[in-house]
């Protein structure tokens, strides 16, 4: 069995047409039509459906589980994020997507890169932006993806090849802290007045290291700082770990206002990932897209769209979607 949101995806597979024949003979993989497409799988189920007679006995052997014990048609790992907390209840917290449809949000799953989701009832041609695929995240609604090829990898390049570093290691370390909760503390001791973002002011990156996935799609483009100097402390090295949150937030501004110039009507954005705990990075989000942002209270929102797909599979709920 193959997940409809890995083939639709990944695969060009649609869930009115099923595969195209022309695709594959035109890039030379005719082979893979033969026999109604045996080598890649012809059976597609939406996520979420119970997928043979549950688990094989080999398998509960290796895995400690019951045998039988049902098993889902999967997402894609960002995919499976972002259905584990757009759907969040935000009821009482005077939200601008309260009260109003899912098209509303957009998710942002955010680790060594990022994705950002946004779904909406019709399809949405969005220059630059994956999509729009039908059912691929949440079922009867169409899926826009934009991304970030490298945001947290980014951070962490950034951080880890700076002069200063070995410094900020020993004072994390002293203060039993990690290094970014430490950055994120002396930013806020050479602030003085001003908000942690002016700091910058005369410091800029251009994120696109690993190239520019959404909106520009440009695999080429390369990393840039502007405004560097000779001192190289670490007063330096939390600046430009702030100038690179600040880029990629300018990012996901750049992926957001894309959408919306194609016809996404978003008001809120709802962050999780590794880099959702970081709190000026999700500080940064916010000022800089001028939106506000939700962090669930289950933080593993992957884990989450996981566990949604399962307890479909098992019976124990009737749809993935439990929203009015």
């Amino acid at each position: 069995s193959r997940s409809l949101c890995t083939v639709v995806c990944k695969w060009t597979y649609t869930s009115d047409g099923g595969w195209d024949d022309s695709f594959w003979k035109t890039i030379g993989l005719e082979d893979l039509v033969k026999d109604k497409y045996e080598k890649i799988g012809n059976h597609v189920l939406s996520p979420g459906e119970s997928v043979g007679n549950g688990l094989t006995p080999e398998a509960a052997k290796d895995l400690g589980l019951p045998e039988g014990i049902a098993v889902a048609a999967s997402l894609i790992d960002a995919h499976a994020g972002g259905l584990g907390v757009i759907g969040a209840d935000v009821k009482g917290h005077n939200l601008p997507c309260e009260n109003q449809p899912i098209t509303s949000r957009v998710a942002m799953i955010c680790g060594t890169s990022s994705c950002h989701m946004g779904v909406s009832e019709a399809p949405i041609f969005v220059p630059g932006i994956w999509g729009p695929y039908f059912s691929a995240m949440v079922p009867g609604l169409w899926l826009n993806e934009g991304g970030q090829s490298a945001t947290g990898k980014l951070i962490d390049h950034v951080v880890r090849g700076h002069v200063a570093f070995p410094e900020l290691q020993s004072k994390a370390a002293a203060s039993a802290h990690s290094i970014y909760t430490y950055l994120n503390s002396h930013l806020d001791l050479i602030k003085k007045s001003l908000p942690v973002g002016f700091l910058t002011v005369d410091l800029h990156v251009w994120p696109d290291f690993h190239g520019n996935r959404s909106p520009l799609t440009d695999l080429t483009l390369k990393g840039m700082v502007v405004g560097l100097t000779l001192s190289c402390g670490l007063d330096e090295l939390a600046l430009i770990y702030l100038a690179t949150i600040q880029a990629i937030a300018l990012g996901t501004r750049h992926i957001l206002e894309t959408m919306q110039a194609a016809g996404h009507q978003i008001n809120t954005l709802f962050l999780c990932g590794g880099l959702s705990k970081n709190p000026l990075f999700v500080q940064m989000h916010a000022d800089i897209t001028g939106k506000p942002v939700v962090l669930s209270k289950e933080v593993e929102s992957v884990l989450v769209g996981a566990a949604i797909l399962g307890a479909c599979a098992s019976g124990d709920f009737a749809s993935i979607q439990v929203w009015s």
